[in-house]
């Protein structure tokens, strides 16, 4: 039963879209974001709920769209857990905005609103509405003052950043 209903959560929320008021990256070079990211903060969701720390692997694959790799360390069942997708361009290759899948034909919306575009250091993205939320780093730890302007920027566009859990690093 959990797990059909997580399906219909799924399902539910699986549309791709971008919530209103909010914009995708342009100049977006897919190549610069390939590889690992951490979740530094996220509002919660019922499929991480558990999970602390989280880390997303990117990498290219050959027929042009990108393998997803998450791993996050359950702690109520004290072990890692590691599910693959894959994430692919809704429209232009140049916007941060993609669908990504770890359900067979299931898409959710990955959208790239703000970036380091000089380092790609760090993002933030949201899914198809303002409950779906995340500040990744390259690194297991932002620099404060840079995570307080993130966040700060977080709610002008709408987030509730009050819901905001703040991942703990990997040992």
């Amino acid at each position: 039963m959990k797990k059909l209903l997580f399906v219909l959560l799924f399902l539910l929320a699986g549309c791709t879209g971008i919530p209103e008021g909010v914009t995708v990256v342009d100049n977006f070079a897919l190549d610069r974001f390939l590889g690992t990211w951490y979740e530094i903060v996220r509002i919660d969701n019922s499929f991480e709920k558990e999970l602390e720390p989280v880390s997303a692997t990117y990498k290219l694959a050959q027929d042009g769209s990108v393998r997803v790799i998450n791993k996050g360390y359950d702690t109520t069942k004290h072990k890692w857990s590691t599910i693959e997708g894959k994430a692919a361009f809704i429209g232009e290759s140049s916007k941060g905005a993609l669908k990504v899948s770890f359900f067979g034909p299931f898409y959710a919306s990955y959208n790239v609103i703000a970036l380091d575009k000089a380092n790609y250091r760090w993002a933030m993205v949201c899914g198809r509405s303002k409950s779906f939320f995340w500040i990744l780093s390259r690194d297991q730890q932002m620099e404060p003052a840079l995570l307080k302007e993130l966040i700060a920027q977080a709610k002008s566009l709408g987030f509730d950043t009050a819901k905001l859990r703040y991942i703990k690093k990997q040992p």
